[in-house]
């Protein structure tokens, strides 16, 4: 069976009123959704076009304190600007619920950028993280199951630092990330 939504359309925050209400990372934030700027004219121009769909909606679920949400959620709010898509943000800790339908490696990492049609059922989602960032943690955890192990930290603070230069220093991975929502999208 088909996951649905439909419960929390009208419970999320606009694009707007989550920047608002950041307490967190809310200049950084901002300074990333400013700098994106379309890579690839054709990932613009599909965008574009589904201005003519009102059949898809968008949770996202997020949380102002989490680097990837920092990172993604600024270039996620402006292609879905340009594709027309209504879209809402759920904050991670008020929708547990949610989170929890929507794991990665089993645990609650976000955002979580959920598309449904106007019922409510789930099409897709994407994230937390591009491909190319989220297979280095993807790798870790499959080395290093024993979150006890005494060289854990320094192995995952490792890792982190290397997921950092995959994002690239400037907004490489906006490309990227037009790349794969335009992916996942044209398969509903």
């Amino acid at each position: 069976m088909k996951q649905n939504v439909a419960s929390k359309f009208g419970q999320g925050l606009t694009p707007r009123q989550f920047v608002e209400g950041m307490t967190k990372n809310q200049q950084a934030f901002e300074s990333w959704y400013e700098k994106f700027a379309w890579a690839d004219e054709s990932d613009r121009e599909y965008f574009e076009s589904l201005n003519h769909r009102d059949d898809l909606r968008v949770l996202i679920l997020a949380a102002d304190w989490c680097g990837d949400v920092v990172r993604n959620v600024p270039v996620v709010f402006r292609i879905l600007e340009t594709a027309g898509i209504k879209t809402e943000v759920l904050i991670l800790e008020e929708n547990q619920d949610v989170m929890d339908n929507f794991l990665t490696m089993g645990g609650r990492s976000v955002p979580i950028v959920i598309f449904a049609d106007t019922g409510g059922y789930v099409l897709g989602h994407w994230g937390p993280r591009p491909e190319h960032v989220q297979s280095l943690m993807r790798q870790f955890k499959q080395e290093n199951p024993d979150r006890e192990a005494a060289d854990y930290e320094g192995k995952i603070t490792e890792v982190r630092k290397a997921m950092g230069q995959a994002y690239g220093e400037g907004t490489e991975s906006h490309a990227v990330i037009a790349k794969e929502l335009r992916s996942l999208i044209s398969g509903f």
